[in-house]
């Protein structure tokens, strides 16, 4: 008897039932079913509840690590921060990922354009009101050639290496190299730790206000999210995308995708975003094609473990 035969026979055989037949409510039990774990998640939502984290702000960062702020956000002012080099989708920065001939952040274009400097320093510092000298700091430094205010910046950032994590200290940081920087960074810090950066930020001309990247951009280049990822077990080199707040296990399925950044040449090459998307695309491909790859679209009737499975079936047909 040939596969084929054998397959109508079984058909043949599974559609004629001779067993014994049961009476069955689905309703009835769908409803118990769905009462009982209602009660459950219900029961424990109460006794453990979940956790109600504290959202990390600009505001909350530049209070508890005001150095941190400021540093992050000369590193915008100069052009030096990982957004500013990013390249699309934030800017025309000389990092762009890809691939041999694939450079699909390049072709992507840029759909979030950010300015370091003005979106993040200037451009919320010239929208305060009055603050005279604040004012004539900003035109100082605009007019200034770009060799000029790197001299500055630079020179703010070698003495801000050598203060307290504090915000007196940091007030304190002057001298007639440093130009209009310290007035700028003094203003900043002020802006930031009384909440108005954060609105800045959000603000857009949209109805609705949800377009967090810019906050999340500034957040990200400094080390205010890092921190917290590393203490929740959150960071990419501690499985961070499989994990939950806390280190547990959260999205089991993502292990195969996660698994590329452990490893070289994943793991130090400045390409593995394209690189773990071009591994992931031909192992989906393979999925997606195994009913026309031979050898091994006939694994389920080489290896019979269905059989196995359904032996009780097989046991009741066997003549």
């Amino acid at each position: 008897m040939t596969y084929r035969e054998r397959t109508r026979a079984i058909d043949a055989a599974a559609r004629h039932w001779d067993g014994p037949y049961r009476p069955y409510d689905l309703i009835k039990e769908a409803t118990i079913a769905v009462t009982i774990v209602g009660l459950i998640a219900v029961t424990l939502a109460i006794l453990f509840s979940s956790p109600d984290e504290a959202p990390t702000t600009i505001r909350s960062w530049s209070r508890q690590n005001p150095v941190d702020f400021v540093s992050t956000a000369m590193g915008e002012l100069d052009g030096t921060s990982t957004t500013a080099e990013y390249g699309p989708p934030y800017d025309h920065g000389p990092k762009a990922q890809h691939l041999a001939f694939i450079h699909l952040q390049s072709w992507l274009g840029i759909a979030h354009p950010i300015n370091t400097a003005q979106d993040y320093v200037l451009g919320p510092l010239a929208a305060l009101p009055g603050q005279p000298a604040l004012r004539s700091a900003l035109a100082t430094y605009r007019r200034a050639g770009s060799a000029r205010q790197l001299a500055w910046d630079h020179a703010y950032e070698r003495a801000l290496t050598k203060v307290a994590d504090s915000a007196t200290a940091i007030r304190a940081v002057h001298g007639p190299n440093l130009g209009p920087v310290p007035t700028l960074m003094d203003s900043l810090l002020s802006f930031a730790q009384g909440g108005g950066l954060d609105g800045a930020l959000l603000a857009n001309r949209q109805f609705y206000s949800t377009d967090y990247t810019k906050i999340l951009m500034l957040l990200a280049d400094g080390g205010a999210l890092a921190s917290r990822a590393r203490a929740e077990h959150l960071l990419g080199n501690q499985w961070g995308m499989m994990n939950e707040t806390g280190s547990f296990p959260g999205q089991g399925w993502l292990w195969l995708y996660t698994m590329w950044y452990q490893i070289k040449p994943f793991s130090t090459s400045p390409n593995a975003d394209i690189m773990v998307m071009a591994v992931m695309f031909v192992l989906s491909l393979g999925f997606v094609l195994v009913p026309f790859l031979p050898g091994v679209r006939d694994l389920p009737r080489l290896v019979p473990v269905y059989r196995l499975i359904w032996r009780e079936h097989y046991r009741s047909t066997r003549p």
